[in-house]
């Protein structure tokens, strides 16, 4: 399921990252790689406050999706 669809506060595995070479590097460089645990911390407007190794990312829904979980 996507990551738009974790409630906040549930810890989830990042399972895939889908979308465009370009976009995939963006999010790994980030820290959304297979295998990495990540907190919802937020959700407002489909947008999302997000824990990922030990820092704190802010989301778009569009980016949020292509994170599988």
């Amino acid at each position: 399921m996507p990551l738009t669809m974790v409630s906040a506060g549930v810890e989830t595995t990042v399972k895939k990252v889908g979308g465009k070479d370009e976009i995939r590097r963006f999010l790994g460089n980030l820290g959304f790689v297979e295998g990495t645990p990540v907190t919802v911390i937020s959700q407002m407007g489909g947008n999302l406050i997000v824990h990922v190794k030990d820092t704190r990312v802010a989301l778009s829904m569009g980016m949020a999706n292509r994170i599988l979980v």
